[in-house]
């Protein structure tokens, strides 16, 4: 099983998150932010990694730390459960339909992080979630684990929508990449050797 677990404590936040990689998509998930818990059960449903996060945070500050520090916990305890990243398919790529919107989401597995995001939003929360934080989530989570990852809005107007476009496509791309691949299972999916 590819299972790992992070316990990150700071004076800012204190987090606690196992992850199985080779799961059904079973989570429970609490930030104290409820859009923000609705996008992480999002993104663990369709990713079938099942994830447990719990996250206490300096709410009373603003949102920044407890979404960064969760962002990162999440993405430290995929990278773990990857281990050497043998077999793996490494690359995802999906487009994410919801109602009038579509995203188009795109990841490489490569061990060089890297974000590319293009969401516009006209609203500045969703629920309590700040908008400003959804790209910043995505920026910690690649960092953290390790990926190349590419969201982009094609078209889409409602702000509801287009954040949960995303993090479905990324749930998704990250399925196909993780998955272990039966033609190749025991190697490193790169000419280096190494990822």
């Amino acid at each position: 099983m590819r299972t790992a677990e992070i316990h990150r404590n700071t004076a800012e936040t204190q987090i606690d998150v196992t992850v199985n990689l080779d799961g059904t998509g079973l989570y429970s998930v609490s930030t104290g932010i409820g859009f923000f818990d609705h996008m992480i059960e999002q993104l663990s449903r369709h990713s079938l990694i099942d994830m447990d996060v719990k996250t206490v945070g300096d709410l009373h500050v603003d949102q920044h730390h407890t979404t960064e520090d969760t962002a990162i916990a999440i993405g430290e305890a995929v990278a773990k459960a990857l281990a050497d990243k043998r077999g793996i398919s490494r690359y995802g790529s999906v487009y994410s339909p919801m109602d009038e919107t579509l995203s188009r989401v795109a990841l490489d597995i490569s061990g060089r992080p890297w974000l590319v995001c293009k969401l516009p939003f006209t609203v500045t929360k969703i629920g309590e979630w700040d908008t400003e934080m959804v790209e910043h989530f995505f920026h910690s989570f690649a960092q953290a684990a390790g990926i190349t990852l590419h969201i982009e809005l094609l078209y889409g107007s409602n702000n509801h929508h287009i954040v949960e476009s995303a993090f479905k496509g990324l749930a998704r791309a990250l399925r196909q990449a993780v998955e272990i691949d039966p033609r190749k299972a025991d190697a490193i999916p790169s000419t280096k050797g190494i990822l």
